[in-house]
């Protein structure tokens, strides 16, 4: 399909956006209809992503990134969810959790961690979520005790992305016992190999099956001090400014499905014929077409919108929030209309639409469900 686009961004954003086109249909699209049949992690595929630098998308230069801008992160994103959304999810969670890292991390840290994770040698997991909270780090349980040059963590952890294959976590909101009290949710580097890290489940999914989603066990798991991120009780405040980056990028992940979705149905139309020609001409799956097409449009081009709001510093909770919400509500519906598109075919598993369909549907629940981004749009406008 034509790409309009392509006018509105810098020379340097299409060399990556095409760059990133380029490998994500080659090496990624070639495997995820297999991948969505066995859920088997994508390993060979991350290696080849890795060397071409997008797996360290918000990793400095000077530690093996390729120092991108947000924008361009998110236009990687979307053609890689075109491919395949659950390894573009995969792509997403690392590449948030070493920006963590490069952003907020000690020199030591960055020296010691960021070249591994910028190759893709070391996927990150980040240890947010719990069983009985959800993301609400108020009622989290996780705790951190320091004992000498350690800390102890023990808690649960549930919807983990990436843990049960990452080789470096980030334990996000443990919260921080100290002789003087609890302070707030603190961020630490967890070694997955060591000692009282145990994922105890990896769940069975509706879709995106090669992203990975595991329960962790924390028993007495032992981090080094120099392995704390920033100040003791200081993750409450690192986890808030991610939410309007992570949200951005999820919505770039539903622009990608959906667009693939569009391209499918659109191909399908084209070649499938009844009463003698294309379905493609009558009046009812050409229009059909054109609703999906204006929706993938506007969401695109919002999302890109909201992208460049948080490059350029801009405070954009509102902006992030609309385009997680308004990128996944029609994603799913997109995704829908070309099954519809397809009839029958679109039911079987012969045929992509019906797991772009199924992938799609996520994104209107992590990184925050479309109620909580109503919630915060409507807060923003009782604010004015």
């Amino acid at each position: 399909m034509s790409d309009t686009s392509s006018v509105l961004l810098s020379e340097q954003e299409v060399m990556i956006r095409d760059a990133a086109r380029k490998v994500a249909q080659e090496v990624v699209a070639a495997t995820a209809a297999e991948r969505d049949r066995t859920g088997a992690w994508p390993r060979s595929e991350l290696k080849a992503v890795g060397e071409l630098g997008f797996l360290g998308m918000h990793v400095p230069e000077e530690y093996g990134g390729s120092g991108a801008t947000f924008v361009e992160y998110c236009l990687a994103v979307i053609e890689f969810a075109a491919a395949d959304a659950g390894f573009a999810t995969i792509m997403h969670v690392h590449n948030g959790l070493a920006g963590v890292v490069a952003h907020a991390g000690s020199d030591a840290q960055k020296r010691k961690y960021l070249p591994g994770m910028a190759s893709g040698e070391t996927i990150v997991a980040g240890l947010l979520t719990e069983p009985q909270a959800g993301s609400d780090t108020g009622a989290f349980r996780t705790t951190a005790r320091r004992e000498g040059d350690h800390y102890v963590l023990n808690g649960s952890k549930q919807f983990i992305s990436n843990g049960n294959e990452a080789g470096a976590g980030i334990c996000i909101a443990a919260i921080t016992e100290t002789p003087e009290g609890k302070k707030g949710p603190s961020l630490f580097i967890v070694d997955p190999r060591a000692p009282g890290y145990t994922v105890t489940r990896v769940e069975e999914k509706l879709g995106q099956r090669s992203a990975q989603v595991a329960a962790i066990q924390l028993d007495d798991h032992r981090v080094a001090a120099e392995d704390l991120i920033g100040e003791e009780g200081a993750g409450y405040k690192r986890v808030m400014s991610m939410l309007s980056e992570g949200r951005i990028g999820i919505a770039a992940v539903a622009c990608g499905v959906a667009r693939a979705a569009l391209e499918a149905a659109v191909q399908y139309a084209k070649e499938r014929e009844a009463y003698g020609a294309p379905i493609i001409n009558l009046q009812g799956v050409a229009f059909d077409l054109a609703d999906m097409a204006t929706r993938v449009d506007v969401a695109t081009q919002y999302t890109l919108h909201a992208a460049r709001l948080q490059a350029a510093g801009v405070p954009c909770a509102k902006e992030a929030s609309i385009a997680k919400l308004y990128a996944s509500e029609i994603a799913e519906k997109v995704c829908s209309d070309a099954i519809q598109i397809h009839g029958g075919y679109g039911y079987l598993t012969d045929f992509p639409v019906e797991r772009y369909y199924r992938d799609a549907r996520v994104t209107k629940i992590y990184e925050g469900t479309s109620h909580i981004q109503k919630v915060i749009i409507s807060r923003s406008l009782a604010a004015r």
